[in-house]
């Protein structure tokens, strides 16, 4: 079903404006309105179906290696090569318009057992049309067989979106409605997202689905909505970390369904705390470089205003019983630990005494809720790629490990956190890692996912 501009551009405009559009749909009213792959059980041989894949991964020399986000797509591609369908699988890698999909669609045809063909140029994006390649190689495949399109973000409307403000998208509109209503003519009509990962506002993620026919979720990305992030709902313990000070508003959504006892952050969340604690509590607390507003274009800088918002989230989960831990400590560009922060200094990671800190936290949460609890930890603690920030992140990897041996289940998101994990520790030292921290903080805090929203409203026009 062809989308016009004047829709592409309200279906936008709804994506943009996140849950101020339906404040009152909560994640599963989100995820009872998307069908399943079953649905799809009617589509006969030879269907062509476009997967929008979770394709963002490096593989390594052998399947198992780097590639844990492709094998996840293995049950859902597996199902449409046995019903016959010609799936054609594309998304992204990285950022960068320049990295290729040649070795992710390789590893698929390894991890398949069949060969599956890669199409490196399909858009032409003088015209928004769909290259003649495309139909002639998904004409020539037999019924089962598997294509793989060159990265979605080679090409600019893949990523308009990203910083599209509403009053734009009339501009944009027409060339998102072309591209979406191109690919349900010369490739399919049908979508299935299995691209667990992929929650930012591409085009091929949330735009598309506007101009099928039929859509629904992919086995692996439903089974982690209906099971594992179920059990995050309700989350007792959450660890919040890394640069990005926008995580305020999903600890704040967190903390707003009641289950959450206790609070561990590091990072620039952790500093808002810390300084927010300090003010409540009439002890000042210096962020150093990170408050100064020459900084203010820098992703670690934390404005007044998010001080002010934990402030306000520190004085209403006292007020519930929430026990906030944050560091005492940190260290800093040269790598030595202080207690306190000079107006110059950067904080790259925690200092000992927080990881005895935080040791402590530990403690007394399992002494407290031990066995039958739920733990949520996203991020890591500071800049651990490099060895002399890596301490606080590596001695936090045991914790988690403690508390699963106390009977508490641990959920790890992906990402940064799941790769401290393997890093660090061991699979079996938590319940389960998603291959995905953003999108599981989405699902979780303030914001719904950008494609579960697209894939409502293409099930329900």
């Amino acid at each position: 079903m062809a989308v016009s501009p004047a829709e592409m551009q309200a279906w936008c405009e709804k994506l943009l404006a996140g849950r101020a559009a339906a404040p009152d749909l909560t994640l599963n009213d989100y995820l009872d309105a998307v069908p399943r792959l079953s649905s799809l059980s009617d589509l006969p041989s030879g269907t062509v179906v476009l997967v929008r894949g979770d394709v963002d991964a490096k593989p390594g020399d052998a399947v198992g290696k780097g590639d844990i986000r492709l094998r996840s797509m293995a049950d859902t591609l597996k199902f449409g090569q046995q019903h016959g369908w010609k799936q054609v699988i594309f998304g992204h890698v990285g950022r960068e318009p320049e990295k290729s999909l040649d070795k992710v669609a390789k590893r698929i045809g390894e991890i398949l057992g069949c060969d599956v063909p890669f199409i490196s140029d399909w858009l032409d994006e003088e015209t928004m049309t769909i290259k003649p390649e495309v139909k002639q190689t998904i004409d020539a495949a037999m019924p089962g067989a598997v294509i793989v399109l060159e990265n979605t973000r080679k090409y600019n409307i893949e990523r308009v979106l990203w910083k599209a403000k509403p009053e734009e998208l009339a501009k944009l509109a027409p060339n998102l409605a072309k591209f979406a209503n191109e690919l349900a003519e010369k490739v399919g009509k049908v979508y299935v997202n299995e691209a667990f990962s992929a929650g930012s506002l591409d085009a091929s993620s949330v735009a598309v689905p506007a101009a099928m026919d039929r859509v629904a979720l992919g086995d692996y990305a439903a089974g982690e909505f209906d099971g594992p992030m179920q059990k995050c709902l309700k989350t007792t313990l959450a660890v919040f970390s890394g640069i990005k000070i926008d995580k305020l508003d999903d600890m704040e959504a967190m903390i707003s369904r009641g289950s959450i006892k206790q609070i561990f952050a590091s990072g620039s969340l952790a500093m808002a705390i810390r300084k927010a604690i300090g003010q409540l509590d009439g002890k000042p607390v210096c962020l150093g470089a990170a408050e100064d507003p020459a900084n203010k274009s820098e992703p670690w800088y934390i404005p007044d205003a998010r001080v002010a918002q934990a402030k306000e989230i520190v004085a209403d989960g006292r007020q519930k019983g929430i026990t906030f831990t944050v560091p005492c400590d940190s260290v800093v560009e040269d790598g030595s630990s202080k207690d306190e922060l000079s107006p110059s200094d950067q904080q790259f990671d925690i200092g000992p005494k927080s990881v005895a800190k935080f040791h402590e936290g530990v403690t007394e949460f399992i002494k407290k809720h031990g066995a039958g609890a739920v733990a949520f930890h996203n991020g890591v603690f500071g800049m651990f790629e490099d060895p002399r920030f890596e301490a606080g992140t590596k001695a936090w990897m045991p914790e988690l490990k403690r508390m699963k041996e106390a009977g508490v289940e641990v959920y790890v998101g992906g990402g940064e956190g799941g790769k401290a994990l393997e890093k660090y520790g061991e699979e079996d030292w938590v319940t389960h890692t998603f291959t995905a921290g953003g999108t599981v903080l989405n699902a979780l805090g303030s914001e719904p996912v950008p494609y579960l929203v697209a894939l409502r409203l293409a099930a329900t026009k």
